[in-house]
């Protein structure tokens, strides 16, 4: 897997109808770029759902997208500065397809006044990147054997048994 370090992508966006499809397109390209094929549609879809709620319900149609992968979540944002866009009765529809589409998602306002939605997508067992355990390098004990982890025998040049405790205490 390609993506063994976290990955993060943002896209400042003044949404249209025909921008919703370039936007699809640009978020496929980035998870593909990241190895994340099998993510690709319910991640898009989620987005496309979000870029039409704010077509249609926003009176400010510019948005920012971010897009972080941390190895385990691909996890996507949206944020609106108008104030007029709120998870209420005119976004149910969209909420409830991307809580459909997502392992999770949230809402949450900011300090200036913008909201941000986002969702999670998390990564299938063949998706993760794979945690392999690197060896160490071996020390210079080990690479070269220090003459007391070597027998007796080895050191004295006896090729016979190393002698016994009773005999060294004579």
């Amino acid at each position: 897997m390609k993506a063994a370090v976290p990955c993060y992508y943002h896209l400042d966006v003044e949404v249209s109808p025909e921008r919703v499809g370039q936007v699809r397109r640009i978020l496929a390209a980035h998870l593909r770029h990241w190895d994340l094929e099998t993510l690709v549609e319910p991640v898009c879809q989620g987005a496309e759902l979000l870029l039409r709620a704010i077509d249609e319900h926003a009176t400010d149609k510019n948005t920012s997208i971010e897009m972080w992968w941390n190895r385990q979540y691909v996890i996507t944002a949206f944020g609106q500065n108008g104030r007029d866009l709120w998870p209420d009765q005119d976004l149910r529809a969209c909420l409830v397809g991307i809580a459909a589409l997502s392992d999770g998602w949230g809402c949450c306002a900011t300090a200036g006044g913008s909201k941000v939605i986002w969702f999670s997508q998390r990564a299938r067992a063949g998706e993760r990147a794979p945690l392999v355990p690197t060896a160490p390098a071996p020390t210079e004990r080990e690479a070269l054997r220090v003459p007391r982890d070597m027998p007796v025998a080895a050191l004295t040049g006896h090729v016979g048994a190393v002698p016994d405790e009773r005999e060294e205490a004579r």
